[in-house]
């Protein structure tokens, strides 16, 4: 039973093929496109796909992206089915307050996170970061409970909003600086280390709450601009996303 998983964020539409829905499945074939190519999915890199058996999909860039992507999925017989935060699945216990509300997104993260946690070894508090247009950092307790987590802007978002809102300040290409000494460097320290600090006070949180020392994952596309900032212990993990789809789709779906 071969599973097709997409995970359509806010920039880009990543997609993979998989042997079966299992955390272990073998990639048969995979890509990715920005969102305004995706109306040429169905005649380009998936003209040659053999018809997969299911499609499960996380999607957080609204309605209509999600019919443009089901569009393209009309060559094959396939229903796509999309990921709602539950109030419980795969070892996770949702505790927000409206939890279909939770993005599906940070819902697939920490399920991909927590699988992960367990196949390496003993349960421990997670907080997971995802670092993208937004940034996310969620707290889990060891049962897997998620406790809740932090919105923040990404470097983009912060950077555009001082842009527009402070004379004389622009979208900078500087470098991270412990004491910068110019606008740009000053620009980019200001909201990396912003970011750094959120994970920081998420793990100090969750320590103080559980009396355990936690594990940090990260992920997302600017997942790597922060690695050499981060003051924690972390793993940086691409795949978190896939990995979350592909836990959920063997609970749902078998393998």
């Amino acid at each position: 039973m071969t599973l097709l998983a997409l995970d359509v964020g806010n920039t880009r539409l990543k997609w993979a093929l998989y042997d079966r829905p299992h955390p272990q499945a073998a990639i048969l074939a995979q890509g990715a496109e920005f969102l305004e190519n995706i109306d040429t999915l169905a005649e380009g890199p998936w003209a040659q796909l053999p018809v997969p058996d299911r499609m499960l999909g996380c999607e957080v860039a609204g309605d209509a992206v999600k019919r443009r992507v089901q569009e393209q999925m009309e060559i094959w017989d396939v229903p796509p089915q999309w990921v709602v935060a539950a109030s419980q699945e795969a070892g996770v216990t949702n505790g927000y307050d409206h939890p279909a509300r939770l993005g599906a997104d940070r819902w697939v993260a920490m399920v991909g996170a927590r699988h992960r946690m367990l196949a390496q070894g003993p349960a421990r508090p997670l907080v997971v970061v995802m670092v993208g247009t937004a940034v996310t950092v969620e707290a889990l307790d060891v049962g897997g409970k998620f406790l809740g987590g932090f919105i923040l802007p990404g470097h983009g978002i912060m950077l555009r909003a001082l842009e527009s809102g402070t004379a004389g300040l622009h979208v900078p290409t500087g470098d991270v600086r412990p004491f910068p000494t110019n606008t740009s460097d000053a620009l980019t320290s200001g909201g990396t280390y912003a970011i750094a600090g959120a994970c920081e006070r998420m793990v100090q949180h969750l320590r103080e709450h559980t009396g355990q020392e936690p594990m940090c994952v990260m992920t997302g596309g600017a997942g790597w601009k922060m690695a050499p900032s981060m003051s924690i212990q972390f793993e940086l993990i691409d795949s978190l996303i896939f990995d979350g789809l592909l836990t959920l789709a063997q609970h749902r779906f078998g393998a």
